[in-house]
This record gives C-alpha cells, structure tokens and sequence, in this order.
C-alpha cells in the first residue's frame, strides 16, 4: 500500500467527502454529480503498455513506454498520491466465482471512488489484489520525460498488475482499464471477454448485445420483460455467460422516464451523474448538451428493478450486433451467417456517437474491432475465432440491428425510433425472423427480410426510397468498399 492518508468509506460517506470538497454537487434526485473539465470522454490515443522481456501482447496493436519510464511515472503518481491523500477501494471483477479476480482502486477524488463503488463487486481488504489502479486526475505527465503523447495517461503494466491513469477527471478510464486488463486476463484461460450486453428471460434464454457506447447495449437489456444480467462488459465461459461487474454505466442524454423508465429511476441517491447539466433547482437537465453529449449515470446493479442477481446466465441463445449507421446504408435488421458473423465482428461498424471520446462532436463513421477494439490486448481475429467457435458449438443465431439512421444520413432524416428498434428486439429474441424469406446482399455480408410485418419497407429496403435512391447508391458503394478494405487488413485478400 502506498504512504499517505487513505480512507476506506462507504458510498454515503463518499458523497459527503466530495461535497465537502467541492468536488460536486447533490441534486435534487439524490444523484451525486461531478463535472469533468474538459475531458467529457476516454482518451484512447493516450493508452500505453510497458514493454517488458516476455510481453506476451502483440507489439503492433499498441502504444508501448518503457519499463524505465515507468517506473519513474509510477514514483510521480506515488509521490503525488502521497501528498493528497485520497480514498482506496478493494473490489473484485467478474461475477463467476471460480474466475473472480481482487482489484484494487487507490482514488484522489472521492467521487471516483464512489463510482467504482457502483460498478464492481465488493472485495476483501484482506486479500492482496491481482490488479491495482491508481487514479491521479489532478496529475499532468510531461511527455518528454514520462513517454506519454500529453499530460493525459493510461499506462498498463500486465506483469506487474498496474494500471496509471492521470490528467484526466473522466471516470470511465477507471472502468474501462479493467476491462481492457480483462479481455487479457480472461482470454488466456479460455474465457471470451465481450463488448455487450446482456439479459435473460423467464425460460432462461440469454440474449447478447454487441456494440460500442451509444448504439443502445444499455437501453435495450434493461426490459422490463425479461431480467439484466449486465449493461456492457461479460465473459462467456463453460458455463455460460457472467457479468464482469455489478453496476451499469448508461448514457443519458435525452433521458426520460417515459423512454427509458429503468435507467430514469435507477438515478437516485447512490448514484453518480458525469457532465450532466442541472438547473438552479437542482434538477437535472439531460436533454442539455452544453457540456457534452457524453453525459452518463453509473449506479448498482441493485438500482434496477429487474435483474438477474446472480450476474449470470447460460450459453446465449441470440447474439444481436448492434450499429448506429450514420451513413443510412445499412437496413433496421439483418440476418447473419456464421461467415457474415465473423466479418460483421471484425469489422464493428458503427457511427462514433458526439462525446464518447475527445473531439468527437457528431457522428462519425468507425470500425472497431470486436466492437471494442480500445479494450482488446490481442489481435482481434483471436477473439472473432472465440466467438465462432462458440456460436457454431452452440448453435447461435446472430443478427446486425441498425439503431442508427436508415435511408438518409445523419441529419437529413430521424434516427430509427426506439419503438421499432425494441419491437425488432422482441421479434429477434422470439425466433419470428429466424426463417423469414430474406434478400442475400453479398457486398455488405446480410440476409434482409423481404418483408416484417408492422415494419415499413424503406426500413428494411431504403434503397428503394425515390427521395434518397441516387445518393443512397453512392453511400452504399463507399460503405462496402470501406468494408472489404477494413476486412483485407485483418483477413488478407484470400479470406475476404
């Protein structure tokens, strides 16, 4: 344990620590909230690795520092730690008792330590952790003596179990640190680390939701139809599936209880809103984006209504990729073959949604690997032939579901509603669209639906949209050569 004073609270005590420090405000729902400066998103281009002998990580997928450097950042974030003090946590992550793993949070800020209060499993003090993750947001690197690209730092020692973060008040970096260290961790004993969703219903049916933040993993799990098993981060093990934490980190722009009735009422005293804007009431105010579009709630898994308490499930019997085409190319729903399915993960397409990372303030075409491509360790084919393997083992249909924009482009029509997403959803998760007649469309690797009842066609077709048809052609020729191009990267031209 490092020197200085380090105070083990629960989450109540937490939130009067960082009103007492102004380091946020309580409103009016009983949610604490934090602003966080001018990082309202993760820094991924500031995520290195240290490269010691034997690292077992693939050299071209990283940013990689020295052990040297390191090691003298490690003494700054110490030294620095050690002069403010602040709060530790022992936590653990991954619901499956037999691949639980001890972490531990050493936090400036009382706030972060509250948030990861929300997201992991309790610990025991007692037990040393595999992990420790030490979080300095008031620290600023300087790039020419610590190896870094700025005064932003994620630096992750697997050896050594160490994670840095500094230079940044964005409390996702925490959260997602472990997960980055999981996709390692779990895969090196034969357990697939996912990018998803997940929820089970009264028969025991597990449902998956693939997809990058913003593209609906945490609104379309939490149903109140059938019980969450978790919102963004699993393994899938011999068993079945499990939930890596125990809290949910929501997106909430645009929230409202008459949309999203969970989340809205899982935001109360407990949790901890990032960049929301509230008003002299102390209200908060989600449809307001003057400080991001990035704004999230992180609260217990306890907080919602329906869950699953054992953070566990069996083997899927649905996996659904989700995707927020902001490009319009892409149909509401599709049906994919194990072949369509394995590109469809390899390429990840979505739209990068306003606020997610820095500098991101429109939707912006990407392809991230596995859906997750920030957290993976390894090459993303490795995990593409976990997935695969366990799809085909177990018979697993999978789909492609647009939760973005069909026909036209971001801006010149509505995003899909959200009605027609989850109606889509229920169909997928009945089996009602497993043998419907589709249209094989080779470019874009997707059997299409001719027709679903209640749907409308320029859903599915919007090609066929007179108003869009011209350009429509011109997108979609780009969106499939970006396809076959992002493709040829991971699988060469043979397999293409």
């Amino acid at each position: 344990m490092i020197q200085g004073t380090w105070k083990r609270l629960n989450s109540t005590e937490l939130v009067e620590e960082a009103i007492r420090r102004g380091e946020g405000a309580l409103l009016a729902n009983g949610a604490f909230c934090a602003h966080t400066g001018k990082f309202t998103g993760r820094s991924p281009k500031d995520k290195f690795f240290v490269a010691y002998a034997g690292c077992p990580l693939p050299t071209e997928r990283h940013q990689w520092i020295t052990e040297a450097q390191f090691d003298r950042l490690f003494a700054k974030v110490q030294a620095h730690l050690q002069a403010t003090g602040g709060y530790v946590f022992d936590g653990a992550v991954n619901q499956h008792p037999t691949h639980r793993v001890p972490v531990r949070f050493y936090t400036e800020f009382a706030w972060h330590n509250h948030f990861v209060q929300d997201l992991f499993l309790p610990g025991n003090p007692d037990v040393a952790p595999q992990y420790t993750v030490y979080g300095a947001p008031t620290l600023k690197a300087v790039p020419e003596e610590d190896g870094t690209r700025s005064e932003t730092f994620i630096v992750i020692h697997l050896k050594r179990g160490i994670v840095l973060i500094g230079g940044t008040e964005y409390a996702g970096e925490l959260k997602k640190s472990i997960f980055t260290l999981m996709h390692h961790h779990l895969a090196e004993r034969g357990i697939m680390p996912m990018h998803c969703s997940a929820s089970v219903g009264e028969a025991g049916d597990v449902a998956l939701f693939f997809g990058l933040s913003g593209t609906g993993k945490t609104t379309l799990s939490a149903d109140p139809a059938r019980r969450l098993i978790g919102d963004d981060e699993h393994g899938w093990a011999e068993d079945g599936v499990f939930n890596m934490e125990n809290g949910c980190y929501a997106k909430c722009i645009d929230l409202s209880r008459e949309k999203e009735p969970d989340i809205y009422d899982a935001i109360r005293f407990g949790a901890v809103l990032e960049n929301v804007v509230y008003d002299d009431a102390r209200l908060p105010v989600y449809g307001d984006r003057s400080l991001t579009e990035n704004t999230r709630a992180a609260y217990p898994l306890s907080f919602i209504r329906n869950i699953e308490p054992s953070g566990r499930g069996g083997h899927p019997q649905v996996i659904i990729f989700l995707s927020a085409d902001a490009s319009g190319v892409l149909p509401a729903v599709a049906r994919l073959t194990p072949e369509d399915a394995r590109k469809h993960y390899l390429l990840g397409y979505t739209s990068k949604l306003a606020g997610t990372e820095r500098g991101v303030v429109s939707p912006e075409a990407t392809f991230s690997a596995c859906f997750g491509a920030p957290f993976l360790t390894d090459r993303p084919v490795r995990y593409a032939d976990m997935l695969m393997e366990r799809v085909a083992l177990y018979d697993v249909p999978v789909y492609l579901l647009n939760t973005g924009w069909v026909g036209g482009v971001y801006g010149q029509v509505d995003r899909i509603p959200l009605k027609v997403t989850r109606d889509l959803v229920n169909r997928i998760i009945r089996g009602e669209l497993n043998d419907v007649p589709t249209v094989r469309d080779d470019e874009l690797f997707l059997n299409v639906p001719t027709e679903i009842p209640g749907v409308p066609d320029a859903y599915l077709h919007p090609q066929r949209e007179p108003a869009h048809s011209a350009d429509y052609g011109n997108r979609r020729v780009a969106l499939a050569k970006s396809f076959a191009d992002v493709l040829g990267d991971y699988l060469g031209v043979a397999e293409r």
